[in-house]
């Protein structure tokens, strides 16, 4: 049996362990601290769940493999000042942008890039982590110990943010999943739906996006391209070089889930473009401890991660999907009863979005 060796053992790499069985495949995550190395065959292959890790022994011997899938793209994309400078050069569009030197200023930020200017650490930062707002009016200053170490970005009124998850094979062929609508509170993703047809004019044009991307590094497996929606013009946010958050709807909504499907593309088994199957919604569970309610209501299936429940943590996540939008409908109301009040928010947004017409 090949075995898939997955840097990584979140929920991620289990995710993708469990996308594995109908493949005929093994998957194996492994802690990047884990100091019992792995016996790699001729065959096997080598696979990540992040895009960046520490330096270990474990790390160090994994991107020494020949079969190390995508070896030498992980850390540049990681580093959102190559993202950038990628995105430039091949003409993607993206939210105007400088370095943030060690000479840089605010003054001068603010002159190249307006009044509201974000910063972000050029390494690490997820969930909206890593960020720093500048705004003039407030006379902020960057702080030091983000000179050099980040980017500076203009301030963008999107209308809302799209994500697109797509697969390349090592012969260059590429399929996607329909655009998804994602909600997120203080940087963290709340909720997102797919698919969505009143945006699905715009699928041509981001399939276009990441093909390039994925095109020019050569890429092999499941890549995810967050994006700010400007009028019908796409705005490149950040690439995750992995399976991503917004596409967990997929293990409800497609006739190949985004695990399978980058399972399939690394290891060489066949890509196809994936059937959709009726709505879906995926609902992030954050910092809650789980509700046995949630596995009683019909549509919906609980993915519980194991971790500690800590504040701001994604510990799970609820996907909800039939044929008929009612019946989606009909279960997140039921799921409103069981948690917090401060999920109403990301709760009436989706059913906003559920109503509107296609």
């Amino acid at each position: 049996m090949q075995t898939v060796w997955v840097l990584g053992a979140g929920q991620l790499g289990a995710m993708l362990q469990q996308a594995a069985y109908p493949l005929a495949l093994r998957v194996v995550p492994l802690e990047p601290e884990a100091t019992e190395l792995p016996e790699i065959k001729d065959g096997d292959v080598v696979t990540v769940e992040r895009e960046q890790w520490p330096v270990t022994p474990m790390t160090e011997f994994l991107s020494q493999q020949p079969s190390f899938m995508n070896a030498g793209i992980f850390g540049r994309i990681a580093d959102r000042l190559y993202q950038k400078q990628m995105l430039d050069e091949l003409e993607i569009a993206t939210a105007p942008w400088r370095e943030v030197q060690e000479s840089s200023s605010a003054e001068q930020l603010h002159t190249e890039l307006g009044e509201d200017v974000l910063l972000k650490r050029r390494t690490g930062g997820y969930d909206g982590k890593g960020q720093f707002w500048l705004y003039q009016d407030q006379g902020d200053e960057v702080p030091s110990d983000w000179l050099g170490h980040a980017i500076a970005e203009q301030k963008i009124p999107f209308e809302e943010e799209l994500s697109l998850v797509g697969a390349r094979d090592s012969s260059g062929k590429t399929v996607f999943y329909p655009l998804t609508l994602n909600l997120h509170s203080d940087g963290i993703l709340m909720a997102s739906v797919a698919p969505v047809n009143r945006v699905s004019h715009l699928q041509a044009q981001a399939e276009a996006m990441l093909s390039k991307i994925m095109d020019a590094s050569n890429y092999v497996g499941v890549m995810a391209m967050e994006c700010f929606r400007v009028g019908d013009q796409l705005m490149v946010n950040e690439l995750a070089p992995r399976v991503h958050n917004s596409g967990h709807w997929t293990q409800a909504g497609a006739c190949v889930n985004q695990f399978e499907m980058h399972l399939r593309a690394v290891s060489g088994l066949p890509i196809k473009a994936p059937e959709v199957r009726g709505q879906s919604v995926m609902i992030n569970i954050i910092g809650i401890e789980r509700d046995r309610h949630w596995l009683e209501i019909p549509c919906a299936r609980t993915y519980w991660y194991g971790k500690e429940v800590r504040k701001g943590r994604k510990v799970g996540h609820i996907n909800v999907n039939h044929p008929q939008k009612a019946a989606v409908q009909a279960a997140l109301t039921e799921l409103a009863a069981y948690l917090p009040e401060h999920y109403q928010t990301a709760l009436d947004w989706v059913q906003k979005e559920l109503r509107k017409a296609d």
